[in-house]
């Protein structure tokens, strides 16, 4: 018998990992083929059976999974973005979850055969969003405008909100009276709910932060104590008011993502990877306990009722809740085709299906396949439809030329001082507070964050990013940036600085690396030392075949080319290996060196051995 639960509980978490690895090698939604790889190992093969396995603990180890995975969820929503969406994506949890009720109930009792009260509680489950779902669509469409930050903190958001009233609803059925006798109880209890989890989720926030910031926890241990105050937060509050615990996970999560007090980088890194981890083994479970023969319980009501979830109820939820806001008007028709359902609103459904079955409900059977054909008809439908409709609808910057750059020392300030002077978005990324401070100051968009951060992806505009530049002085770091980022901006559009060969391993230097900046000889060290004495980044408008050559004669040897800026403002990154032609209507982007020096008479005093290396403490230092 323990051999049987040892080998299933392998089996689903090989299943789990093996289905993420397909959907990227597919470049498809993860959702897909998790539930793809369920059913087959569930109800089709039959050699996985998640209630055997797990007996009891089953329904309680999801519940504290949903939990973590929007506890990690929380720590990528930044206050600072919500900016003037905040009306907006107010009113989407709340009046455009109370249209979705008010259009699915009555569809699900008159399309489904359902009666009123499982109407409403199944109307009520599928409030929720699945953020698992929309964040990974909205890096892969990378839409501009504010769409990102509205579909991204509503589907973080609405989770504990949509489980609180599904909640509420159940448990109106199962004490058998009527919904106009529970209304009120249902608004009070969604209050209390809401109150405990919020206040439950801040104080556990709050204690963490006091425990790190006076050193009472050694950095070892501060990422199982996190994960140990957020489980006890989570089990106060469930025993407190059921289900409270997933908006005290939320919250402690957003209160952590937004406070200055303590460094939460490591936490975070932490909970993206075992928030993958679990997401892929609840959706390998959840759909593995599915019967096929229910599927045949919805019939064609099933798919008019799908219909009337997207095309009704979502529309008239983001109609009411926009109104009056300042999104355009494809920004709304973007925002109504974009809802789809994940792994809360099936953990919820197949939590209340069971206990009411249980209690002598057989029509409950039918929440969980109808649960699972909206995820995966959603999915299927916002997958393959949103990208299109968002370029349809001109959200998608078709070549965009924004720039960014992991690093904020002062070389990178002036690049990115130069290049937003010239209209172009610049974002600089950098762990090093005062370097980020430094930027800020400056007018740059400046993000404190490691590079490598999962969070970081949401704090970017990627619809008008379109280069990166990896400018750190650790050439491994620049090497992995490039290596993370080619997928999403192209292996053309990928850039570092040219390593110190001292620095980084033969092995990362021929195997790792993004196509090398600027002149062959540039690296961070010669770039800031070139700062550092006075080097200034200036333009040079070229508009005759004279001016070329005149430039050519008199600058080409006392300043290094980094960037030539085409008439329509396309931007071209000089890199090692390329041949420039200059032309009529550029506008050349170079950092003219100190002192006059050429550049070959620089790069000499610079490096002409190690054994004669510039003294640290004669080079002007980097402001405090």
């Amino acid at each position: 018998m323990n051999e049987h639960i040892f080998i299933g509980i392998g089996m689903i978490v090989i299943l789990g990992v093996l289905a993420q690895w397909t959907a990227w090698k597919l470049r498809m939604p993860s959702i897909l083929m998790l539930l793809l790889f369920g059913i087959l190992a569930g109800p089709v093969f039959g050699f996985l059976k998640p209630d055997e396995i797990l007996g009891e603990l089953l329904f309680p180890a999801v519940s504290l999974s949903v939990g973590i995975i929007l506890f990690e969820g929380g720590l990528g929503l930044k206050m600072k973005n919500l900016g003037q969406v905040r009306s907006v994506i107010i009113n989407l949890i709340s009046l455009g979850a109370l249209a979705t009720v008010v259009v699915a109930a009555p569809a699900a009792h008159f399309l489904l055969g359902l009666d009123w009260p499982l109407s409403i509680l199944l109307a009520s489950i599928l409030i929720v969003s699945g953020p698992t779902v929309v964040i990974p669509l909205l890096r892969f469409i990378r839409p501009t405008g504010k769409v990102s930050s509205v579909l991204r903190w509503e589907g973080i958001l609405i989770d504990p909100v949509g489980a609180t009233v599904a909640v509420l609803a159940f448990e109106a059925i199962k004490s058998g009276g009527t919904y106009a006798t529970h209304i009120p109880n249902m608004i009070g209890g969604m209050l209390m709910t809401l109150l405990i989890g919020g206040v439950l989720g801040a104080l556990a926030a709050f204690l963490l932060m006091a425990l790190l910031s006076r050193d009472l926890v050694p950095t070892y241990l501060q990422t199982p104590i996190a994960l140990i105050l957020l489980l006890g937060m989570f089990i106060l509050s469930n025993t407190l008011m059921h289900e409270s615990g997933l908006m005290g996970a939320t919250v402690m999560g957003v209160v952590l993502a937004n406070q200055k007090r303590i460094n939460i980088e490591h936490i975070v890194e932490f909970k993206e990877q075992l928030g993958v981890l679990l997401l892929s083994v609840l959706f390998i479970v959840l759909s593995a306990r599915v019967e096929l023969a229910d599927f045949a319980m919805i019939g064609w009501g099933g798919l008019a009722f799908f219909l009337v979830l997207i095309l009704i109820a979502r529309p008239l939820g983001v109609w009411i809740s926009t109104r009056g806001s300042d999104l355009t008007g494809k920004e709304k028709i973007f925002l109504s085709w974009m809802a789809p359902r994940g792994i809360v609103a099936m953990s919820v459904a197949s939590l209340f299906a069971l206990e009411l079955m249980q209690e002598g409900y057989v029509e409950a059977g039918i929440l969980v396949p109808v649960t699972i054909m909206v995820v995966i008809g959603t999915v299927l439908v916002y997958a393959l439809t949103a990208g299109p409709l968002a370029r349809r609808l001109d959200l998608v910057e078709k070549d965009p030329q924004g720039v960014l750059m992991v690093g904020a020392h002062r070389a990178a300030r002036a690049i990115g001082k130069m290049l937003k002077s010239l209209g172009y978005t610049v974002v600089l990324v950098d762990t090093r507070h005062v370097s980020v401070r430094l930027a800020q100051r400056a007018g740059l968009n400046a993000i404190e964050e490691s590079i490598f951060s999962d969070g970081i992806l949401d704090q970017i505009p990627l619809g008008e990013i379109g280069y990166l530049l990896a400018l750190t002085p650790d050439d491994e770091v620049n090497a992995l940036a490039v290596l993370r980022f080619d997928d999403i901006f192209g292996k053309d559009h990928v850039y570092q600085l040219n390593p110190d060969t001292e620095n980084v391993s033969q092995t990362v230097r021929q195997r790792f690396h993004g196509r090398y900046l600027f002149q062959c000889e540039v690296t961070y060290e010669s770039l800031d030392i070139a700062i550092s004495y006075g080097g200034e980044l200036h333009t040079i408008k070229l508009e005759t075949q004279e001016q070329i050559e005149a430039y050519q004669e008199t600058h080409g040897e006392k300043e290094i080319l980094m960037f030539i800026q085409e008439a329509n403002d396309h931007l071209h990154v000089a890199t090692c290996d390329s041949l420039i032609t200059l032309k009529p209507g550029q506008t050349i982007i170079s950092l003219q060196l100190p002192q006059k020096q050429s550049l070959q008479t620089f790069m000499e005093k610079l490096r002409p051995h190690r054994t004669q290396k510039i003294q640290a403490s004669k080079l002007p230092k980097e402001e405090n």
